[in-house]
């Protein structure tokens, strides 16, 4: 969910939050610039800017911005972490700490409503009364920051892989519970009208389609495929239908090294052309791990599609694209 709409839950919920923004990085650190939490006054926090020591010392200084009248509303603060904060990374982090009440809803809530509308950059100067942001016509990737001498340009919004997800089995069941709190976008395509579950992650559009190549018109440049049905003719037709587009950079395909050598031969009698045909992922999942059990097929599927995503946003623009708003903290 976009950072700004989880501020404003924030602020509707708890009556005051703060925001802490990794602003800028040096050596080795935790996170990135860019990653963000959201941090209660009673310590409960949403997000993480990697977990560990520099985590709890953020907590600590945004408990204290939200219990003294006297503390300042924004602040950008040092950290070395090795001889402040004993982490090995060694690595030093300046954390941009601000604090939002009520008094500052109806801004907070404009953010949100923008972030909603898709990705934007603002500039701002950090100041003791907060940081004053103005939203600019040049672009930085979302999730981004660059900060330096009190100024502050951030990328916000919410910027998610599209994937086009052909069957409704127990691997594809398994694989969108697996893609639920990841950068994913999904659409779950299949022909079968009783074949989705009751309920469905939020970031999963389920479509059933008598003709499931329907999902593929239309579909943004840079979608990834994947096709899992529960028929192997269909399976064919699908990926004999998605190879050729360039629209689609990844496009997997569940089975064995045998089930690959068959469909290259089908393909070929397609038409494709032979220089696609080699980019067909099958089998799908990173290498090293034999489990057939659905659950084990979907976590060697999706970081396989990481993988890809993050191959993919380097080429693309530098800093990297990342996802800088997860809830899954790695410390150093």
């Amino acid at each position: 969910m976009p950072v700004w709409v989880r501020l404003l839950e924030a602020i509707d919920r708890h009556g005051a939050a703060v925001l802490v923004t990794v602003a800028a990085a040096k050596g080795s650190s935790p996170r990135e610039p860019g990653a963000r939490m959201i941090v209660n006054l009673d310590g409960s926090f949403t997000g993480t800017i990697g977990g560990g020591a520099l985590e709890w010392q953020a907590i600590a200084l945004a408990q204290a911005a939200l219990a003294r009248a006297s503390a300042p509303k924004a602040e950008i603060r040092r950290f070395a972490l090795g001889p402040e904060l004993g982490q090995c990374c060694g690595g030093q982090v300046d954390l941009l700490v601000e604090a939002f009440a009520v008094s500052d809803r109806d801004a907070v809530a404009a953010f949100a409503t923008r972030e909603l509308a898709g990705p934007f950059t603002t500039t701002g100067t950090v100041m003791a009364g907060g940081v004053v942001r103005t939203i600019t016509a040049d672009t930085m990737p979302a999730g981004t920051v660059s900060a330096a001498l009190g100024l502050v340009r951030e990328g916000f919004g919410d910027t998610r892989r599209p994937l086009i997800l052909f069957g409704a089995g127990h691997v594809g069941r398994a694989l969108v519970l697996a893609l639920a709190p990841l950068p994913f976008v999904v659409t779950w395509v299949d022909p079968r009208r009783d074949a989705f579950p009751g309920h469905a992650p939020m970031n999963a559009t389920l479509r059933q389609l008598d003709d499931p190549a329907n999902a593929l018109v239309g579909a943004a440049p840079g979608t990834f495929v994947l096709v899992m049905t529960h028929s192997h003719p269909l399976d064919l037709a699908l990926v004999g239908a998605a190879l050729p587009d360039t629209r689609f950079p990844y496009v997997g395909l569940i089975g064995s090294a045998t089930k690959r050598a068959r469909f290259e031969r089908r393909l070929g009698d397609m038409g494709i052309a032979a220089s696609r045909i080699p980019s067909l992922i099958c089998p799908i999942g990173v290498g090293g791990i034999n489990s057939k059990l659905p659950a084990v097929i979907a976590a060697a599927t999706v970081a396989e599609l990481l993988v890809h995503d993050e191959a993919l946003r380097l080429a693309e623009v530098q800093p990297p694209l990342r996802l800088s708003f997860s809830d899954h903290a790695l410390p150093c």
